[in-house]
């Protein structure tokens, strides 16, 4: 049983109001590639002009990079469902910048039916702007993987 005492008072953390606003843009992302409306106005809204990302199935750098290579690594899928959790931000001295991490699970649904599914560990930082937090650099670490890549893809099935 937990006491009031062994409690920590969310609520009243200095960079509460942060903290929420970076686990909803984590949350609002994942959810935005398996709605699959990617478009310029998407990418503005999730990414910096200058963001860098690294996937395994490769890295980019730019908003308009990152906008072509997520429409066509969907593309590669029926449907996809991605799953964010335990969200962990740490806003830096002076506010603007934040490291995230998160764990992962994402299962893609091949056009045929097949499933290829993904566990990892994703970090960022991300980067304060006059529209709220956007992601500035993205990386995700493959724990594991069951079923078939895409074609073209490395990563072995465990």
């Amino acid at each position: 049983m937990t006491s009031a005492t062994d409690r920590t008072d969310h609520a009243n953390h200095p960079n509460y109001a942060d903290h929420s606003a970076i686990g909803l843009l984590v949350s609002r992302f994942f959810r935005s590639l398996d709605v699959r409306e990617i478009d310029e106005e998407w990418a503005r809204e999730y990414f910096t002009e200058d963001v860098r990302e690294r996937t395994p199935i490769g890295d980019n750098e730019g908003r308009n990079a990152v906008l072509r290579h997520t429409v066509e690594a969907l593309g590669r899928f029926a449907r996809t469902q991605h799953i964010a959790t335990d969200v962990m931000s740490e806003v830096a001295e002076g506010g603007a910048v934040a490291a995230v991490s998160w764990n992962a699970l994402m299962t893609h649904v091949h056009h045929d039916g097949t499933l290829f599914t993904v566990g990892g560990h994703c970090r960022a930082e991300v980067r304060r702007t006059p529209d709220g937090w956007r992601f500035r650099d993205t990386a995700i670490e493959v724990i594991w993987t069951r079923g078939k890549p895409p074609a073209g893809v490395g990563g072995q099935a465990e």
